[in-house]
């Protein structure tokens, strides 16, 4: 029986821990989390386009090498 009230405490306390790390959180504002959001985006797209170029640029010279 003993057990069974060990492992209620755990639990609680295991709870009572993540909600006081909750409270610790510092939650950024709309306008911060749309910043990084657009930074993200804009980086995402660039890398993009970069491996594309990359692609496009390997393919001619595979091309070209092939066809030697």
């Amino acid at each position: 029986m003993g057990n069974a009230t060990n492992e209620t405490t755990k639990k609680t306390n295991w709870l009572d821990a993540i909600k006081a790390q909750f409270k610790r959180i510092i939650w950024p504002t709309k306008e911060e989390a749309a910043r990084r959001s657009a930074v993200v985006l804009a980086v995402s797209v660039l890398l993009g386009v970069i491996i594309a170029v990359l692609d496009r640029v390997l393919l001619l010279l595979t091309d070209v090498i092939i066809s030697l």
